[in-house]
């Protein structure tokens, strides 16, 4: 392709509404243009991106045993009312009425594609003959996001690879799974990502049924907790810390507890502030309610509760914070001054409740805490438990290494459904011996344009993108210094047409412009290797040829310079 005929429109300043890198320079290098909030236009260099990380998802998929369709992004609301998603899904769902002849229907455009695609199978699959199976799409999602940033990072509209396994067994599901998990790893190793796996929240369903691939980001939204020592990973919703507590015997003849008055101090901090102690001498209560039954679960105060480990600890299918007049009903005072002592329902605490010496817990009394409280003495404590998010420095739950955190962006995501989706839509096979059974699900998406952003947020410099060469929009950049120069062009299109018809994607600058913007517009874009033609290199009879990333071009004799880009190329490809 030369520049003249394509559209890129390079931008040298950056942006001002542009908050992080892979945005500011996916405008500037020409790669995207905004038309909304949330909705991009990808332009031509963008577009070959996407549809090269599209390419390598579908070569992976295939190979893995995934069989490709595509679903309708218009789906009926019914479908969602009969999963129960459409109150799930809230606002985020994009759903409207349109008028058809005297009828009105109740429209959505998907968010994802459980629902059409377990319709699919539960018209088609009758028999355990029929499976297992795994088909997946390319395809636009639409989600209404509340605050679309970022870039395309986080969009209303984007490009998702999801793909869904049927199972007759467990067994099945598995393979299933872990067919897709190594496809994954395929996958972003082609296109040049650094990628954790990471262990996610599974929900009910339990067991490591859950795995999130994380790109190490500074500017991801997620926090991903790892070892360096050992190759636990795991996101901060799921990830187990490696802390026990042993709990403390009865102090004999300790002193009572005293009350103090905390006037419309509600809060942690607030207290902390009225009282002058640290949140880390504080036992947090909060009240949920674990399968619609209030539980308190303590915390030191300076922690974060964790629900999926709380509905694991009570082995309880759902758990939500309990409301105002459950927490009276149980403590007797509003919210804010909940305390164990002598709370009306069980209690479950969190391991380093067990290690505070003398506590500050609400008294279960409007405007008033008690001090000095100690756990399994002043109220029960015999058993404690992992309930709150890890964080730095927590020892690791594999090895005797500490955890660390770090920000990621998530860019695919592997799960074990169960028969969630197949109890709803009525999706059942028969077994040998004549029994029906709802048929076994997992699930598993990666965002396509996720993938692009990630690409440029995390492989760049000052001067522009670094592109992973399966994934740039062209392989090799030809600059001719002077295009006025017929033996220039001359020997310019001859290299041209060599790399062209060897199959290798070719982006010529033709544009009669200065070398130095060239230069600049050459890195800004990234390509990966560039062919400098011109100059005095000229009347040596050489091209100088770099890749992105080095500072210093190689001298190549003309006549040698198509052959040597495409040993370069073929090099770097196996590598």
């Amino acid at each position: 392709m030369r520049w003249s005929q394509s559209f890129i429109p390079t931008m040298k300043e950056v942006p001002a509404d542009a908050e992080v890198p892979s945005h500011q320079l996916m405008l500037r290098a020409g790669l995207i243009r905004q038309l909304m909030a949330g909705a991009y236009t990808y332009l031509p260099l963008g577009y070959r991106s996407v549809r090269k990380v599209s390419e390598i998802v579908r070569q992976e998929m295939d190979k893995a045993g995934a069989v490709e369709l595509f679903m309708p992004a218009l789906q009926p609301m019914e479908i969602f009312e009969r999963t129960g998603r459409r109150e799930a899904f809230g606002n985020v769902l994009f759903n409207f009425e349109v008028k058809k002849g005297d009828r009105k229907l109740h429209l959505a455009l998907g968010p994802t594609h459980e629902e059409v695609i377990t319709d699919l199978m539960a018209k088609h699959i009758s028999s355990y003959r029929q499976l297992p199976i795994t088909l997946y799409q390319i395809q636009t999602k639409f989600r209404n996001e509340e605050r679309p940033r970022f870039g395309v990072l986080r969009t209303s509209e984007f490009l998702m690879k999801d793909a869904y396994s049927f199972a007759a067994t467990i067994e099945q599901l598995n393979t299933a799974y872990d067919a897709m998990y190594n496809a994954y790893c395929r996958i972003f190793e082609r296109c040049g990502l650094k990628y954790l796996p990471v262990e996610a929240e599974s929900g009910p369903i339990g067991g490591d049924a859950s795995h999130e691939f994380m790109v190490p980001a500074s500017n991801g939204e997620d926090f991903v907790i790892h070892c360096p020592k050992c190759s636990y990973a795991a996101n901060q919703e799921r990830a187990d810390t490696g802390r026990q507590a042993k709990v403390q015997a009865k102090v004999d003849e300790a002193a009572a507890p005293v009350k103090v008055d905390t006037p419309d101090a509600g809060s942690i901090e607030q207290v902390s502030q009225l009282l002058k102690s640290d949140a880390k001498s504080f036992i947090k209560t909060l009240i949920y309610k674990a399968d619609g039954k209030p539980i308190a679960v303590l915390l030191r105060g300076d922690h974060t509760a964790n629900e999926g480990k709380i509905r694991r600890a009570t082995q309880t299918t759902t758990v939500e914070l309990a409301d105002e007049a459950t927490i009276l009903k149980v403590t007797g005072a509003p919210v804010g001054f909940a305390g164990p002592i002598g709370i009306q329902c069980p209690c479950i605490a969190d391991h380093d409740v067990a290690l505070i010496q003398a506590a500050i817990v609400g008294a279960n009394s409007k405007d008033a805490h008690l001090t000095g409280v100690i756990p399994g003495t002043h109220f029960k404590l015999t058993e404690t438990f992992d309930l709150r998010n890890a964080e730095t420095d927590d020892p690791c739950p594999k090895c005797a290494g500490t955890l660390q955190m770090v920000h990621g962006i998530e860019v695919g995501h592997v799960f074990k459904l169960g028969t969630k989706y197949s109890v709803s839509m009525d999706a059942k096979f028969v077994d040998a011996q004549e029994q029906s059974h709802p048929i076994i699900m997992g699930c598993y998406g990666i965002g396509v344009t996720r993938v692009v952003a990630s690409i440029v947020e995390t492989c760049h410099d000052a001067n522009g993108i670094i592109w992973p060469i399966n994934v740039a929009p062209y392989t090799v950049q030809i600059i001719p210094l002077n295009v006025n120069d017929a033996e220039v062009m001359r020997i310019t299109n001859q290299i041209y047409a060599e790399l062209t018809n060897a199959g290798i994607d070719v982006l010529m600058d033709d544009r009669d412009q200065r070398p130095g913007f060239k230069f600049k517009d050459a890195d800004l874009i990234g390509i990966p290797l560039r062919v400098t033609i011109g100059g005095k290199g000229l009347a040596e009879g050489i091209a100088e040829i770099k890749w992105r990333t080095e500072s210093d071009a190689k001298k190549i004799p003309l006549a040698d310079a198509g052959g040597f880009v495409k040993d370069l190329i073929a090099q770097k490809q196996e590598c």
